[in-house]
């Protein structure tokens, strides 16, 4: 088994027509509510909603952060506030984070009509890439199942606008990715994180690509699900193996998991798709631990 993920790249015909239809409706809102993977809060950023939105008023909203870890959570949090964005962590399945997110959001509307006379409906726009949770957190402002949800990407289709009970106006749009992903890590990210469809990758090197990550920064969450005994090899997440060294362990990480698991195909041969099924499942719904892919940009002298 090889560490072998190829460039990603998929851009469906229906998402140039998403990127067109943001274009034109964007100059009809007022604020941007850009969803992204707390998770993953770089990878899950898409630059074309930058290119798109311009100088157009932004909230960024860190969904998923259940799933996340929570000291990293408090440091993007603090990263994107020095950037000049309002941001906020929210659990868009239990509703945690959404009383806080909505009372910014009426806050905008009033200073929006503080200084006229007729009043108007402060007019939003959600987008994200797919699978981020959009739909889910479009249900909690507006109170009812107004979106349709599901846990596959891309399952929202079209545009609508919803009203919510504070008169705000809102404009759901499909997750939207870009066309090539310039840094193949960050494609191997989202994928990682079930934004691409598992059906168009190669698991194996998917979960190779997982492993290394937590082998490097969350060696004790791994070892403590799976007991894998290669992990005690002097590795020390400040000093980096070779890249060679950190596939090998990761290898030996997929063998012990499925040896212990009981994966096996006929002849007693590891079965390492079913296992890296398991470990990126494992790792979807947090059964491993709250884990972030990606380290926020620390301040000099601040504690890591």
């Amino acid at each position: 088994m090889e560490r072998n993920i190829s460039n990603i790249n998929w851009y469906p015909g229906h998402m140039k027509k998403t990127r067109e239809m943001m274009t034109s409706n964007l100059k009809l809102v007022d604020l941007l509510i850009e969803v992204i993977d707390a998770r993953i809060p770089q990878a899950s950023r898409n630059p074309v909603i930058d290119e798109i939105a311009g100088n157009k008023k932004r909230v960024i909203v860190l969904n998923k952060s259940d799933l996340s870890d929570s000291g990293e959570n408090r440091r993007w949090l603090a990263a994107f506030q020095r950037s000049g964005h309002e941001a906020f962590l929210l659990n868009s399945m239990s509703g945690e984070g959404t009383k806080t997110l909505t009372k910014a959001l009426v806050s905008a509307q009033e200073r929006k009509n503080s200084a006229t006379r007729v009043k108007k409906p402060l007019r939003l726009m959600v987008a994200g890439v797919p699978n981020v949770g959009k739909s889910s957190l479009i249900n909690r402002l507006v109170g009812r199942k107004s979106a349709r949800i599901g846990d596959k990407p891309g399952v929202t289709r079209g545009k609508q606008w919803l009203a919510l009970e504070s008169g705000m106006q809102l404009l759901d749009t499909p997750g939207i990715l870009w066309p090539k992903f310039e840094d193949p890590d960050v494609g191997i990210k989202l994928a990682i994180c079930g934004a691409i469809k598992d059906e168009t990758m190669e698991l194996e090197g998917l979960a190779l690509e997982l492993l290394i990550y937590l082998i490097r920064d969350y060696p004790d969450l791994l070892d403590s699900r799976y007991r894998i005994d290669c992990l005690n090899s002097g590795f020390d997440g400040e000093d980096a193996l070779a890249e060679p060294s950190m596939t090998a362990i990761a290898v030996r990480a997929m063998e012990s998991v499925a040896l212990k698991r009981g994966y096996l195909l006929p002849g007693k041969r590891i079965d390492c798709l079913r296992a890296s099924k398991s470990l990126l499942d494992d790792f979807r719904s947090a059964a491993i631990g709250r884990i972030t892919l990606e380290r926020a940009p620390r301040l000099e002298g601040a504690s890591p």
